[in-house]
């Protein structure tokens, strides 16, 4: 298990590299060097979610039953990023702009990769954490790993300069991952945490 926590740890880094580099911040690893820290506060979390089987009010009904049930409700999540890998059972669904959900098609040899609270704030909003909830079904179990990339409770939790401009000015004041672990569990799964950190110029987004 620890050779798996060190590799998706190292594709956590990868990944945030890139996201750096892409948004043209000088210094490739302002994101990553937080989990790659010895006091990094990353998880790995197993999750198992047996058959949940459902009795239709109408046994004479032509109609299919509905073969799914919430096993997580919806919620974003807090860390920086997520690494999620999953058996070939749907049930992840995300949350688009306009409210619809849309089912994650499984798939055993991939990964599925979730922006979350902390890397929103510190890319300033570029990039939005993914509103997500899984779904049981009837007839078979589902189990999925998470990998959570998360900083050092005391790490300083703000947007690097570059992603700071007269034309997009900070929307959110600097925290310590501490602080925004004490609000998440102050708060209901679905509530918006970011909100709580949000400055006065910002009213669309978090």
């Amino acid at each position: 298990m620890s050779g798996y926590i060190e590799a998706v740890r190292g594709l956590a880094c990868e990944l945030l590299d890139l996201v750096a580099e892409g948004l043209w911040v000088p210094d490739r690893s302002v994101f990553s060097r937080l989990i790659r820290d010895d006091d990094s506060d990353s998880i790995l979390r197993l999750n198992h979610y047996p058959p949940m089987p459902l009795l239709c009010k109408d046994k004479d009904s032509s109609s299919p039953c509905n073969h799914s049930m919430v096993g997580f409700g919806e919620h974003s999540d807090p860390q920086i990023l997520t690494i999620l890998r999953s058996n070939d059972v749907g049930g992840l669904q995300i949350s688009l702009n306009d409210g619809a959900w849309v089912p994650v098609t499984p798939d055993p040899t991939a990964f599925c990769v979730n922006v979350g609270d902390l890397l929103q704030a510190m890319t300033n909003g570029r990039f939005v954490s993914v509103r997500h909830k899984a779904l049981t079904n009837s007839y078979k179990s589902r189990m999925s790993m998470a990998y959570f990339a998360a900083p050092p409770l005391d790490a300083r939790i703000a947007a690097p300069p570059e992603m700071v401009t007269p034309t997009k000015p900070a929307l959110y004041r600097p925290f310590t991952w501490a602080e925004f672990k004490k609000a998440v569990y102050a708060l209901r799964l679905g509530d918006s945490r970011l909100g709580l950190f949000r400055t006065e110029v910002d009213e669309h987004v978090g």
